[in-house]
């Protein structure tokens, strides 16, 4: 489960993003190109504002659309991990990273949904320093900028939604 093509979902997070990928497929589409349609009527391609507003909305919804699908299809489905004390995907994690106590979710951004909780992914730099640690347990990893980050685990438990 820590390789980085796999992501751990809550089911609750898998249906709403199974919900959105299925709006955006159908609806979504439908409304975005009726939106280009009635823009491209206005005349001149070149100086309609609406029609390149439309079609940059339309690349996201593409965007979002490959990247629900990638997801969905990758992703591990089930229940956080029972509390083993050891770090691993859809466990919450509070720590001393560079003296400062953070405590965040080692996992996906789709799980914690419009909650304010950090995410860190765990084949990120920080993800894959810690996972199987425990608390007590330090270590560091190398940020992009090739800085050493010093880590201490205080606290892992499963993350509840």
């Amino acid at each position: 489960m820590t390789d980085s093509t796999v992501t751990w979902l809550t089911q609750e997070a898998y249906d709403r993003l199974s919900a959105e990928l299925d709006q955006l497929s159908g609806e979504g589409r439908i409304e975005i190109a009726k939106k280009i349609e009635a823009a491209r009527e206005e005349g001149d391609l070149k100086e309609n504002g609406g029609y390149h507003a439309a079609r940059e909305e339309q690349g996201k919804i593409e965007a979002r659309i490959r990247v629900l699908t990638e997801l969905l299809r990758t992703a591990v489905v089930g229940e956080a991990p029972e509390s083993t004390g050891v770090v691993a995907p859809g466990t919450l994690v509070t720590a001393t990273i560079l003296g400062d106590e953070s405590t965040f979710l080692l996992g996906s951004r789709e799980i914690v949904g419009d909650s304010d909780l950090d995410v860190y992914s765990e084949g990120s730099p920080l993800g894959t320093a810690i996972i199987g640690l425990g608390a007590g347990d330090e270590t560091s990893y190398t940020a992009p900028n090739g800085r050493s980050i010093p880590v201490k685990i205080l606290k892992v438990e499963p993350f509840v939604p």
